[in-house]
């Protein structure tokens, strides 16, 4: 089936998008949100020169959703439909176990007429990320919350160790509730590895910040 892949441009989505293709589905897009005011995606600040830069690495054309955010859902809508007239039937999300999310992203899909798909539902939340590190995904912890896990980890990739820095800090391993965040930057999907260089550390409240550009 042909899907348009959510892309956060971070480790869930990437699995997500992983686990999609290995099942045998055809990705014909990535739909990513951008906030206008910051020139940047949601949550994981990729810049427009970095959006475009993945869309070279794994070979898939962008569909990009601008908003201020109070019409969040309607640019989200508006960037599904254009994944529609791109062939997709179906559409694939990166979310694990969190129901409110899961039910958002099926009216999403339900109001343009594709089929939502969740890969990862379900499925343990360390067993994710340590597949991830098990299929060879290079994953860049970009962002920390400094009240929780140590500021060594920033700029670092998810690897066992990390893993293990995380279990004794005793916070979620897939950085659920905003322990860390993520780029992933090559693994099997990518035909090549993102192009990217890291710049300063920014200080936001309890969260330290990889300028990734």
């Amino acid at each position: 089936m042909n899907f348009a892949m959510s892309y956060s441009c971070g480790k869930d989505s990437t699995l997500a998008l992983h686990k999609m293709v290995e099942q045998g589905h055809r990705p014909v897009c990535l739909v990513i949100v951008v906030n206008e005011a910051e020139e940047r995606s949601y949550f994981h600040g990729a810049d427009y020169s970095m959006m475009n830069r993945y869309a070279e690495a794994l070979r898939l054309p962008l569909v990009l959703c601008p908003t201020a955010g109070e019409t969040y859902h309607l640019a989200f809508e508006e960037g599904l439909q254009k994944a529609k007239e791109m062939g997709a039937e179906a559409a694939c999300f990166g979310d694990i176990d969190i129901e409110e999310n899961r039910k958002w992203e099926e009216n999403r899909c339900a109001a343009v007429g594709l089929t939502p798909f969740f890969p990862l539902w379900q499925k343990g939340r360390e067993e994710n990320v340590r597949e991830l590190v098990a299929l060879g995904y290079r994953c860049l912890i970009k962002s920390i919350n400094q009240t929780l896990l140590p500021r060594e980890l920033l700029g670092t990739y998810i690897d066992n160790h990390s893993i293990k820095v995380m279990k004794a800090a005793g916070v979620d391993i897939c950085g659920e509730n905003g322990e860390y965040h993520t780029l992933a930057t090559d693994g099997p999907v990518f035909y090549k590895p993102l192009s990217f260089q890291v710049g300063d550390v920014l200080e936001f409240g309890d969260y330290a910040v990889i300028d990734v550009k």
